[in-house]
């Protein structure tokens, strides 16, 4: 397995299977994520993602009644390493660009173009949709372990 790459300072942005192998400990990515985190943590790169995330991650904890999970969730939103980016109309026109030129879902397409928006260093995803993606730099999890 391969170490996760990142930018000495700047932003990551956090695609939403991202933090959910975070939270929920899904191994072999929790420990591929934890040197992020821990920059995170020391304030030399920051982790953000679209708003849109919430409506993600919160999904299952919420259906299968976990509130520990849920809450860990809301403790990452809260944090000083963590950021939620609001989308604007402008940010949505820019998703409805990137869906028709690479034909990425309306999640992943405002998640790209949040990121492009604020000018991420790298984007951490474990979806291979995001290969589509010129211009940005993207790490898809599953391509750092080997086979």
């Amino acid at each position: 397995m391969g170490p996760l790459t990142l930018p000495p300072a700047g932003l990551v942005y956090v695609d939403a299977n991202v933090l959910i192998y975070s939270v929920e400990r899904i191994e072999p990515y929790r420990s591929l994520l934890e040197p992020m985190w821990e920059q995170a943590q020391g304030g030399s790169l920051t982790a953000v993602s679209s708003a849109v995330i919430a409506a993600e991650v919160l999904v299952k904890p919420i259906r299968e009644g976990n509130s520990e999970i849920e809450a860990q969730y809301r403790e990452v939103f809260a944090s000083n390493a963590f950021r939620l980016l609001d989308a604007s109309y402008a940010l949505f026109e820019d998703a409805a660009r990137l869906r028709a030129e690479t034909g990425l879902k309306t999640p992943d397409a405002l998640h790209v173009a949040t990121a492009f928006s604020v000018g991420c260093a790298l984007f951490v995803s474990n979806d291979t949709d995001f290969h589509r993606v010129e211009g940005l730099p993207i790490v898809v999890l599953d391509d750092l372990i080997e086979p």
